[in-house]
């Protein structure tokens, strides 16, 4: 039997950036392929500095779409990987709208910062339009529930991991010799959101588990809580004359929002405003939902064949950059989704410059804000902060709704261990900054597993 080895080079003592090496049956593969994020000059020494010879790869397994555990795809492609990338068809379909816009932004952002002066080593983009185009000519649509094999010895099988539309917790099965289960869980989503199905963990014995931990430190409050919160939050700056400013991935929370404004709207529970959606991402994203209504909750589904969930007379979908600049200098109550979730780019940005310094306005945390981003120093608070390369007073209020996590809170994690029914012989804690990994772990041993490892920077282990 050939070595079976598993090293971490992301998402390891943090959040972002997932990227595992699994050696095994001979092969070697990349588990997702994602982007530091957070403080510029250190995201983009760890995104460019790849560890190992992509040429040398035989393929990629890919649990999702965000750019956290996709987002170095196109750099592997520009360094030599022309293998096979694993993912289900909806992530397919994601990846080929959202790579491309990551490797716009960055070159949007490098020619803003050229124009400053201010572009320094750090700020090159990482890959082109092209690189990241080139990704799509490589992906490999597995559906859930297929097995398929990589090598002779070595097959996956994707599961549901009810995050975002074709999100997958990878179900890895090695036969040479003596057998080995590895379960990836990806990130795991919650129970009971709208729109997608609730995560499906595969069930049985495990050899060796990564699980995700980002918030296995607390309990989220109910969908229906969030959702009373939004609703409240939107009268409240509506009252005083301000605009409710949502950063939000455009992918998943940006669609949970509109099903939510859209529930709150029928139910005569928001007044009359505007709500754009301020994002190209979003709009195309939205577009791609509509296409993989296989993938809906039952109820979803229905209101989907009818065309209805994501439309609704106060939502308006914004392309133009000339639109989006109206709303940013329009007066009067309204609600903005934009992109990016964390506030590092895309158009949020802008309608932050412009509002942020406003008392009558909030600023709506729906979604996790990692460490060292500008969504987190806004979050917490920081009354100056610096957009664009300028600096800023914050005056707006500030507010997060953690409802609408996508993520598994600690209840909800638990539940995923304990349905996979069987012992699980040794386990990898991820994808979470320190508490939240120590609080995982500490669970894991609770559930009577005996090696648990929280995995640093470049760590490799013998399986």
């Amino acid at each position: 039997m050939s070595n079976l080895r598993l090293t971490f080079f992301g998402a390891a003592g943090q959040v972002t950036g997932s990227m595992h090496l699994l050696e095994a049956a001979g092969g070697r593969f990349a588990l997702d392929a994602g982007l530091f994020q957070g403080r510029r000059a250190e995201a983009h020494e760890l995104n460019a500095r790849l560890p190992f010879d992509p040429r040398r790869l035989d393929g990629v397994v890919l649990s999702h779409a965000h750019i956290d555990h996709a987002g170095r795809l196109p750099l592997l492609v520009r360094e030599g990987f022309h293998g096979p990338i694993y993912a289900t068809p909806a992530t397919r379909d994601l990846s080929a709208v959202m790579l491309p816009d990551a490797a716009h932004i960055q070159e949007k952002d490098f020619e803003f910062l050229q124009r400053r002066g201010k572009a320094g080593p750090e700020s090159a983009p990482l890959y082109t339009m092209h690189d990241a185009i080139a990704v799509q000519d490589l992906i490999v649509g597995v559906p859930y529930r297929r097995i398929t094999h990589l090598r002779k010895h070595l097959a996956i099988e994707f599961l549901d991991a009810g995050h975002i539309l074709g999100s997958a917790t990878v179900d890895l099965r090695i036969t040479e010799g003596k057998s080995h289960r590895l379960v990836f869980s990806g990130d795991v989503g919650r129970s009971g959101l709208p729109i997608i199905r609730d995560p499906e963990p595969p069930s049985g014995p495990v050899d060796t588990l990564i699980v995700e931990s980002t918030y296995a430190d607390r309990v989220h409050e109910s969908v229906a809580d969030a959702e009373e919160r939004l609703g409240e939050a939107i009268r409240r700056t509506a009252a005083r004359g301000g605009k409710v400013l949502i950063p939000a991935f455009a992918v998943g929370r940006c669609q949970e929002l509109i099903y939510s404004l859209h529930q709150l709207h029928r139910a005569g529970r928001i007044p009359e405003v505007p709500i754009y959606v301020d994002s190209p991402l979003a709009v195309d994203i939205t577009t791609v939902f509509r296409m993989h209504p296989e993938v809906f909750d039952r109820r979803e589904k229905l209101i989907a064949n009818g065309g209805r969930l994501f439309d609704f007379p106060l939502v308006r979908y914004v392309r133009d950059v000339e639109d989006s600049k109206a709303i940013t200098r329009a007066n009067g109550p309204a609600v903005v989704i934009a992109a990016s979730g964390m506030v590092e780019s895309g158009r949020i940005l802008h309608h932050l410059a412009h509002g942020i310094g406003d008392h009558r306005n909030l600023v709506l945390f729906v979604g996790y804000q990692a460490e060292h981003t500008l969504g987190r120093r806004i979050q917490q608070g920081d009354e100056l902060v610096r957009i664009m390369g300028q600096e800023y007073p914050r005056r707006a209020e500030v507010e997060t709704i953690g409802g609408y996590s996508a993520h598994a809170d600690r209840n909800e994690l638990l539940s995923w261990v304990r349905r996979l029914g069987g012992p699980i012989r040794r386990a990898f804690v991820v994808h979470g900054e320190t508490p939240a990994l120590e609080a995982m772990a500490a669970l894991l041993r609770k559930e009577g597993v005996r090696q648990v490892h929280v995995p640093k920077h470049g760590e490799a282990f013998d399986l």
